[in-house]
């Protein structure tokens, strides 16, 4: 994910899980008492920071939702039920899904090179793999902090380039004026430039957008009603989570919501709802093959995220992490600007939960305790009754 007073990939680092519950734990609704905590512990989470939150536990039975604050300080309407928001990096393991539908299709190989699929775009990486970029192994540095964008200070300048949209190819030649962080294969960092050229990959290889090939695979056939691929459009469809960022600490707070992020790296908008129905579909096996899933879920440690999470790993656009209940939580949260997703699915695709944050932190402020107080969250929401 990115970061800007921002999780990144999840950090969440935000801005930013495998063994599986007991069956007959995982099957049952939270229930009333799994309302109340929740409700708790969005609350909480409000109080670390934020102008609005909204978080839905889904199960074998009813959703659970809470929320807390406004959906835009500016109106002072109540947050929705159904309220769309920016997922961020969880674009990730979206993008990251139809690669591997397409891997067991016969229609690319994880270990090819990238080259094979975009000559010449990625200056001195011919050693980098498909698997490469989808697990951050590749060592390619990160265009995001060389974007204007990233840059503003004012709203001026946030004005003059929040509707500019700025062709994938420019943002892996703002990458490339960077030396690798790590020989291809050497290391671990998270890089948005990787899954810019996942989606470059996935419309090279169909022959059409990414965006269409998450539609018609994914997106469509989940039923997935409130989800938009938004491509060059800054709209945030209605009724919309706001975020709002001061440009620099004392500054007035900028409607940053309005905005192009048009790449197969961060620009999914979602609901709640579709996040988790995702997440369970993938998990239980709806989405990936068997061995495909098996690919994605190999993990390698993932230490940046220590400070939040219990034995942090990331697989193939799918994060893991220990849950103080016992097994793992899988997950993918992001963040920009403020506005950060958080959410995690146990094992077997039985309960998800998808935690949406309008934050109110500086630029430069620690989301630390943000950070943890939204996994405390998503602790209790999948360990209950357990």
């Amino acid at each position: 994910m990115r970061r800007r007073a921002r999780y990144t990939l999840p950090l969440a680092g935000v801005l930013l899980l495998a063994g599986a519950a007991a069956p007959a734990a995982a099957e049952r609704a939270p229930g009333r008492e799994g309302l109340v905590q929740l409700r708790r512990d969005v609350d909480a989470l409000y109080a670390t920071g934020a102008t609005g939150v909204l978080a839905e536990v889904s199960g074998s039975g009813r959703p659970l939702t809470a929320r807390a604050g406004v959906a835009d300080p500016a109106t002072g309407r109540p947050v929705a039920a159904n309220a769309r928001h920016r997922i961020e990096s969880t674009t990730k393991t979206f993008v990251a899904t139809v690669v591997l539908q397409l891997a067991g299709e016969g229609r690319l190989g994880l270990d090819d090179p990238v080259r094979r699929w975009l000559p010449g775009l990625v200056t001195g990486g011919e050693a980098v793999t498909v698997r490469q970029l989808l697990g951050h192994t590749s060592g390619l540095p990160d265009y995001a902090d060389d974007l204007p964008l990233s840059r503003a200070t004012s709203k001026q300048q946030f004005d003059s380039e929040r509707f500019r949209p700025i062709p994938a190819e420019q943002l892996i030649a703002m990458a490339m004026r960077h030396p690798p962080v790590f020989a291809p294969g050497q290391g671990w960092a998270y890089s948005n430039t990787n899954y810019v050229l996942a989606g470059m990959i996935i419309e090279r290889v169909t022959g059409a957008p990414w965006e269409q090939a998450v539609h018609d695979r994914i997106v469509e056939p989940l039923g997935l009603t409130g989800t938009v691929l938004p491509g060059t459009s800054a709209h945030l469809p209605s009724p919309r989570l706001a975020a709002y960022q001061r440009l620099r600490p004392g500054s007035e707070p900028v409607d940053v919501s309005t905005r192009v992020a048009g790449h197969a790296d961060a620009s999914i908008i979602s609901t709640p709802e579709d996040v988790n129905r995702f997440l369970r579909a993938l998990l239980s096996g709806r989405l990936l093959k068997p061995a495909q899933l098996r690919e994605m879920q190999a993990t390698r440690p993932a230490e940046p995220f220590a400070a939040v999470w219990d034995e942090p790993g990331y697989g193939l656009g799918l994060m893991k992490r220990r849950l103080p209940c016992g097994g793992w939580a899988w997950f993918h949260g992001g963040g920009w600007w403020n506005a950060i997703t958080d959410n995690a699915v146990t094992a077997d695709g039985s309960r998800a939960v998808t935690v949406f944050l309008a934050g109110s932190l500086d630029p430069g402020q620690d989301p630390t305790t943000q950070a943890k107080a939204s996994a405390r969250l998503i602790d209790h929401a999948l360990c209950a009754d357990r």
